[in-house]
């Protein structure tokens, strides 16, 4: 007979994905330290525009502004709506704080991307990490524990952060380590897609938010990709289009608060 995971106790399945936090934490602790490579910051499309260096990896950012713009003006406006998207008001403050953490990665990265380097690299990454963070505490909030997932926000904004801020402090001593984010953002990820899987929603649209998964993997992919992408016309660069793609994805975050309702 085949068993639907849903049909396993919610004891079961909030194990299971307590093991994948366990094996992340064992990773980060256990494993050898990883350096950013100095080749990272040299990107392909070097073209300056209106004076701007790296034009195209500076303007794309602006996806970002539009979107987490638009997020926090849907979750903060005060409407008749509001009592459909989210059950309970304890369910929004993860959802400010993504889209703040978006709003902000606009002006990191327009702030890196103008001279890239280690240092610059952090205010990037910061609110990258406050938005991964916060999108596995909305995913507990509304498919396990409301309560779980308010209080575990503070703690994991923290964790996000931390990962960031403890690259910088072992860089400084001389033994970089950016492993404890690259972790923290694999494990926000893979956690997030676990809790897809596992739990059911109490909304409609779900579909969206694995739609928004899809395209931030893509973007990933585009990064890797970014001098071949670019030698194909030479029109923009993968790391470009890793901005579009990534804004993209919490795009579609935006469009199923927008339109869900409870089921």
């Amino acid at each position: 007979m085949r068993l639907n995971i849903h049909q396993l106790p919610t004891r079961g399945r909030v194990a299971i994905l307590a093991t994948i936090t366990a094996i992340a934490a064992l990773a980060a602790a256990l494993l050898p330290p990883v350096a950013q490579p100095v080749a990272y910051h040299d990107f392909t499309d070097q073209r300056a525009f209106l004076g701007v260096p790296r034009f195209l990896d500076v303007a794309s950012n602006l996806g970002f502004l539009v979107v987490g713009l638009l997020g926090l003006r849907l979750i903060l406006r005060r409407d008749c709506k509001d009592a459909t998207r989210f059950l309970d008001k304890r369910e929004r403050l993860p959802y400010i704080l993504l889209f703040s953490g978006v709003t902000l990665t606009c002006l990191g990265s327009i702030y890196y991307h103008l001279q890239p380097d280690n240092l610059r690299l952090a205010w990037d990454r910061l609110p990258m990490a406050i938005g991964f963070t916060a999108f596995v505490a909305a995913m507990i909030a509304e498919r396990i524990n409301v309560r779980a997932g308010a209080r575990l926000l503070l703690p994991l904004v923290l964790l996000g952060m931390g990962s960031v801020w403890y690259w910088q402090w072992s860089t400084a001593r001389g033994a970089e380590n950016l492993l404890p984010y690259l972790i923290v953002q694999g494990w926000s990820l893979l956690a997030a897609l676990s809790i897809l899987a596992m739990f059911p929603p109490r909304y409609s649209h779900g579909r969206l938010i694995v739609l928004g998964l899809a395209l931030y993997a893509a973007a990933l992919t585009a990064e890797y990709l970014d001098r071949t992408i670019f030698s194909v016309g030479g029109i923009a660069s993968g790391h470009t289009l890793k901005h579009l793609m990534a804004a993209g994805a919490v795009y579609q975050l935006y469009r199923m608060l927008r339109d869900r309702r409870p089921v």
